[in-house]
C-alpha cells in the first residue's frame, strides 16, 4: 500500500494498524505517512473506521497489532510536551454541562501551557458564541463552536477533527474554514489537519490530501491534485466510485 507522500519526517505515521471487534474489522492494516503541513481529509460512510483511526492514533483506543506515532512520538505512550501540541475534537464534544462557557474555557486552559486565554475569547467572538452561556443551554451547534474553541486556543501543530462542523450552519461552517486556513504571521511552520467530515464540497476546498476509508480500509489515498488529475471526479463521485 502506497503512502500518502514520501517523506523522511511526517506528523502523523502508521504502519498495518489493525482493530477488530467480535470478528468484525474496524480497522484492517492502515498504513499512512502524513507530512508535515498537510490537510488531509478523512472520507467514508458511516461505519467505515474513520473515528476509530482517530482515536487509535491518539492513543484513545489501543490497536490490536500495529502502530502509529504523532510527531515522532507512540501514540500508546503520547509524553505531555506532545499533548500540549495536538488538538482533538471528537463527534460528542465531551462537554461539561454544568459550567459556563467561559468556565469551561478556564477549565481546560490550565492543563495547557501553552493555552492562549485572548486566542480564545477572539474564537468566541468570530464563532458567535456567548461565553457567559451555561454549556448545557447551548444548541448543538454552540456546543460543537465551544469543542473547537477549546481544540484550537492553544495553537496546535497537530489537529484531529471528527465531524467539526455538522451541526453547523452554512455561515459558521464558513467562518470556521476561515478560522482554520487563514494565514496567520505568528505561526513558524503550517498546522497539520486530519479532518473527518460528509461534507464532500467543504472538504474539497481546504484539502491537500485525501484517504478514503472502506471497511476498516484504506481503498484510496493520495495528494487530491493528483488524484483529481488520475481520476477526473470530484471527491464525491470518486467517493461514490470507490465505496461501492
Amino acid at each position: 500500500m502506497t503512502s500518502l507522500e514520501s517523506a523522511l519526517e511526517s506528523a502523523v505515521q502508521t504502519h498495518d494498524l489493525t482493530l477488530r471487534y467480535g470478528g468484525r474489522s474496524a480497522l484492517e492494516g492502515v498504513s499512512l505517512q502524513v507530512p508535515h503541513g498537510a490537510v488531509v481529509g478523512l472520507v467514508g460512510r458511516n461505519g467505515a473506521g474513520k473515528s476509530t483511526l482517530l482515536r487509535c492514533l491518539l492513543g484513545l483506543t489501543l490497536p490490536d497489532s500495529g502502530s502509529s506515532t504523532l510527531l515522532g512520538c507512540h501514540s500508546a505512550a503520547l509524553d505531555d510536551g506532545t499533548r500540549g501540541r495536538i488538538g482533538y475534537v471528537s463527534q460528542t464534544g465531551d462537554l461539561l454541562p454544568w459550567l459556563k462557557v467561559w468556565q469551561h474555557i478556564a477549565y481546560i486552559g490550565s492543563f495547557y501551557p501553552a493555552w492562549q486565554a485572548e486566542r480564545a475569547h477572539r474564537l468566541c467572538q468570530r464563532l458567535a458564541l456567548r461565553e457567559d452561556a451555561k454549556v448545557a443551554a447551548l444548541s448543538v451547534g454552540d456546543q460543537q463552536k465551544l469543542a473547537l474553541v477549546m481544540a484550537l486556543a492553544h495553537d496546535p501543530d497537530l489537529l484531529f477533527l471528527d465531524e467539526p462542523v455538522a451541526s453547523l450552519d452554512a455561515l459558521a461552517r464558513r467562518e470556521f474554514m476561515r478560522l482554520l486556513f487563514e494565514h496567520d504571521t505568528t505561526r513558524q511552520a503550517p498546522r497539520t489537519v486530519l479532518l473527518s467530515s460528509h461534507l464532500l464540497t467543504d472538504l474539497e476546498r481546504v484539502v491537500s490530501h485525501v484517504v478514503l476509508l472502506h471497511e476498516g480500509r484504506v481503498r484510496l489515498q493520495g495528494a487530491w491534485d493528483a488524484l483529481q488529475e488520475q481520476h477526473h471526479q470530484a471527491l464525491e463521485d470518486l467517493f461514490v466510485a470507490v465505496s461501492t
